[in-house]
């Protein structure tokens, strides 16, 4: 859920998940449209489908226990070098480089002088994790590496932020190369992501209509443009559920014309984030 999405957002949706789905064996019984259902605003929902995917394969695979060796982990639907990492370190002790977007800044700054880290991972970022680990041949070795990850990731998220760092307060001010050449500024400009009228905007609201609705969605409501005002009345809107009038009407609202919703709808479906269903289209089962 934290790949590329704020703890803030994070949360709220992660209690209730947990409160809902504490083990595996509970995920993996339900559909994996209630997943999706689940998985609300937090974005990229295709995330939702392989946990899901995951927390089968835990059943199947591993009685439903999460592997603490790496390459196990890795070997899961959805888990990556970062996550399996963070799984291996933080839950079960297995030192290995977590590397997030906290830590790949603080070390770019303290140890390459750089303000920002490469816009994409790099082998040399990847070694220099490597490098910085400690030594982990004896128990005192390992436990330090675990703290090192736990470390540098709450260094980079509370200190060494990526709009206004507090240098006085960083407890590596005084060896980092990046305060010594005097804070230059980006060696490059990062590029935001677009949002509005793209496909992942309507996507998105397309998704929220198919989580707002117990069951299929009318395929017509979805690639239709239409007066907000009459979602829910349209005659192509015939049959949708009333508890999903009201993100019908956000999706109506897009500046979006009917090649661009037709696109959205065919990526759903091809992404097994929904699912024809007769003349609907609805979360997957």
């Amino acid at each position: 859920m934290l790949q590329q999405t704020p703890v803030v957002r994070v949360l709220p949706v992660w209690e209730s998940w947990m409160e809902r789905w504490p083990t595996p064996e509970d995920l993996a019984a339900e559909p994996a449209g209630e997943a999706v259902r689940a998985w609300e605003k937090l974005g990229y929902p295709r995330r939702a489908l392989r946990l899901h995917a995951c927390a089968r394969e835990l059943v199947e695979v591993h009685g439903g226990e999460v592997p603490a060796d790496l390459e196990e982990l890795l070997a899961l639907p959805g888990v990556g070098e970062y996550t399996a990492a963070a799984v291996a370190s933080f839950a079960f002790g297995v030192p290995a480089a977590v590397v997030d977007t906290n830590v790949r800044r603080v070390e770019a700054r303290a140890w390459t002088g750089n303000a920002l880290p490469e816009p994409s991972y790099t082998r040399a970022e990847a070694r220099l994790a490597h490098e910085l680990m400690p030594d982990t041949s004896t128990p005192e070795g390992i436990a330090e590496a675990n703290a090192w990850n736990a470390a540098s990731m709450e260094l980079g998220a509370l200190i060494c932020t990526a709009r206004s760092p507090r240098c006085d307060e960083c407890p590596v001010q005084a060896s980092c190369a990046w305060i010594a050449a005097g804070r230059p500024a980006p060696h490059y400009t990062p590029k935001g992501q677009a949002w509005e009228g793209t496909d992942r905007q309507v996507r998105g609201a397309m998704m929220a209509v198919l989580r707002a609705a117990d069951g299929a969605v009318p395929a017509a409501a979805l690639r239709t443009p239409g007066d907000p005002a009459e979602a829910g009345s349209a005659p192509q809107d015939a049959g949708l559920e009333p508890d999903a009038v009201p993100t019908l009407r956000a999706l109506r609202r897009l500046a979006a014309g009917a090649e661009q919703r037709e696109r959205c709808l065919a990526g759903l479906l091809a992404d097994g984030l929904a699912v024809a269903d007769g003349e609907g289209v609805a979360l997957p089962a």
